[in-house]
């Protein structure tokens, strides 16, 4: 697969740009984004840099998905395919549009998020969403 491919199975949900934290060993998302997280379009405004300007941005390489990151929402195509799953209809790569993702209410467009600047107390914004 080809870079260019690989990066065509993000269906630019936004989700992995949601700050997480880990209480007891378990992964807990929250519903406070990424400052570099576009609410609208879910995509990273300073992708080409992102790892530059957030250092603990993580990668999606093949190599990380492999370790079995916990990090990923359960519908992320990199994790799906990788345990032998189809991708979901609502896919963009299968439904043949990109805001497929976004009318099937998988993406964070529309949820209630908060940029990370406006957050002091992580703790109190873990959200308990079926799709993280």
């Amino acid at each position: 697969m080809s870079p260019a491919e690989w990066e065509l199975l993000c269906d630019g949900c936004g989700k992995c740009c949601l700050n997480k934290l880990e209480i007891d060993g378990k992964i807990h998302f929250t519903c406070v984004r990424c400052r570099f997280l576009d609410a609208k379009s879910c995509l990273c405004r300073i992708y080409e840099n992102r790892f530059e300007k957030v250092p603990d941005c993580r990668s999606v390489d093949l190599k990380a998905i492999r370790e079995k990151p916990r990090w990923l929402p359960k519908t992320c195509a990199y994790w799906l395919l990788d345990n032998g799953y189809d991708l979901p209809e609502w896919h963009p790569l299968v439904s043949g549009d990109k805001d497929s993702v976004h009318r099937a209410f998988q993406s964070v467009r529309g949820r209630l998020i908060i940029s990370e600047s406006e957050v002091k107390h992580y703790e109190d914004y873990i959200v308990d969403w079926k799709d993280v």
